[in-house]
């Protein structure tokens, strides 16, 4: 997989656009995915949901295209218009043109994100070349329940790799550094954790730090403060095996979610 940090241009999207492309064709021949950060096509913006796009503009059609282009799944999330709500979607293009996607559930309060944004409620798994793969959008690293592994009929685990695209400022990086190998942890699978860098149009700075993590909390690859794409090949095997060792989620409390 290959985890693409970029310094997002601000409420610019065919800027945003070009300079992605670039990275990835880069490594279209090293991975079968790519990540991109958190509203990777305008910056986070509350100002942007008035040009967030619909399901049919020009910034879907691209990461479709591009998946189909690269023979690789691309992941990221946008600001996306439903009729009278704006959501933070998260959007996973398959390369044979199949389109999921995930809505931010937990929006950051401190940015009055909920006042600009509507809310979503389900998580998604995405099933793609034998992992399962759970992805969620910065905030949500935030609250660990529902970042969750649960355990499925026969101690099946319900992922493999669990993703958070964000836009995280420098001054909480350490919290960033923390919670991602915290999840990676307890949930007994891979993490990665894909965040811009350089400085935003309200003057936040980002230090990048991309990263991603064995299910021991290791650090596999880890990026700087620059643009520029990581790749790192992942073991589902090597996983299969250390929860076989340690198989603590078979130890886990049930639970079930309220609203």
């Amino acid at each position: 997989m290959t985890l693409v940090q970029a310094d997002t241009v601000w409420h610019d999207a065919g800027a945003n656009r070009d300079q992605l492309a670039l990275l990835m064709r880069a490594e279209r021949s090293a991975t079968d995915l790519f990540v991109l950060p958190e509203t990777f096509s305008t910056g986070f913006s509350n100002e942007a949901v008035a040009t967030a796009e619909g399901m049919d503009g020009e910034t879907v059609r691209w990461l479709l295209a591009t998946a189909r282009a690269l023979g690789a799944a691309i992941t990221g999330s946008m600001q996306v218009r439903l009729g009278d709500r704006v959501l933070n979607r998260l959007l996973w293009a398959d390369p044979d043109g199949t389109l999921l996607h995930y809505d931010k559930r937990h929006l950051f309060r401190m940015a009055r994100e909920q006042d600009h944004y509507a809310a979503g409620r389900e998580r998604l798994v995405v099933e793609f070349r034998g992992w399962r793969i759970c992805p969620l959008v910065c905030y949500d690293l935030r609250f660990p329940v529902f970042s969750r592994n649960r355990v499925r009929a026969g101690g099946v685990l319900d992922f493999d790799l669990l993703l958070y695209v964000a836009n995280w400022p420098a001054p909480r990086h350490e919290a960033w550094r923390t919670l991602l190998r915290a999840r990676a942890i307890e949930n007994l699978c891979f993490v990665a954790g894909v965040n811009r860098c350089g400085t935003d149009g309200n003057g936040h700075p980002y230090r990048g730090g991309s990263v991603l993590v064995d299910a021991l909390g290791r650090t596999l690859v880890e990026g700087d403060d620059s643009p520029g794409t990581l790749h790192h090949p992942l073991s589902l095997s090597a996983l299969r095996d250390h929860r076989q060792r340690f198989p603590a989620h078979l130890d886990a409390d049930g639970f079930t979610l309220e609203e």
